[in-house]
């Protein structure tokens, strides 16, 4: 006899937070380079300025400055930029979501943000945008997971490794961007590994044996 085979299969919206962020940065990449080429659209919104030595210095009676301090996260200067920010974004933010929760993981992304964002405006004499704090954040915090358990898998090594090396050798003009950025996500991340417990697990009823009398 033939069986049918049913396969039920059905896409879900596992990760809220991290999907979220990744969908607006994709959209308002693909404004930048399509609708609003002309219009200066992520240099002029999504980009944190530099200190007092840059051309355009951070303007403290700015409200649009303020507010970029943490937007600036959503900006990338094209699509390699986008994708390799993304890549790790979407490889372990999930996986930290469920752990420590959606409200608790997109405060720990906004603060990385505007950490990276203040450090930029008070030392850099350039611009910054992308989201290699926060990809880096999340390297840093998956990596608690098991530095608790007294050991530190390979895996997370070379994904430290070559998230590293793709920012230092994709661009020589961003080099100082990206160290900042990856300051800032250290520290962030480390901080959040060591201060915040992942959520509690829903624990599962026991099954208990009833005697028969």
């Amino acid at each position: 006899m033939n069986k049918e085979l049913k396969i039920n299969l059905r896409i879900t919206f596992n990760s809220p937070v991290i999907l979220t962020f990744c969908l607006v940065c994709a959209i308002i990449l693909l404004l930048d380079k399509t609708v609003l080429v002309s219009k200066n659209f992520i240099a002029g919104i999504f980009s944190v300025p530099g200190g007092f030595r840059a051309e355009v210095p951070f303007n403290s009676k700015s409200v649009l400055d303020y507010i970029r301090l943490i937007i600036h996260v959503f900006g990338h200067a094209d699509w390699t930029h986008l994708a390799g920010n993304l890549t790790f974004i979407l490889l372990l933010g999930p996986l930290l979501e469920e752990r420590y929760g959606s409200p608790m993981i997109a405060l720990m992304m906004t603060v990385t943000a505007f950490v990276t964002g203040v450090l930029n405006a008070c030392f850099m004499p350039t611009p910054l945008f992308g989201a290699s704090g926060i990809a880096f954040m999340l390297i840093i915090l998956a990596s608690f997971t098991s530095i608790s358990k007294n050991e530190v898998p390979l895996s997370f090594i070379l994904v430290f490794i070559v998230f590293l090396g793709s920012e230092i050798f994709s661009g020589g003009d961003k080099t100082n961007i990206s160290v900042v950025a990856h300051v800032a996500g250290g520290l962030c991340g480390s901080l959040f590994g060591f201060m915040i417990a992942p959520k509690a697990k829903n624990a599962k009823p026991s099954r208990k044996k009833k005697s028969e009398s």
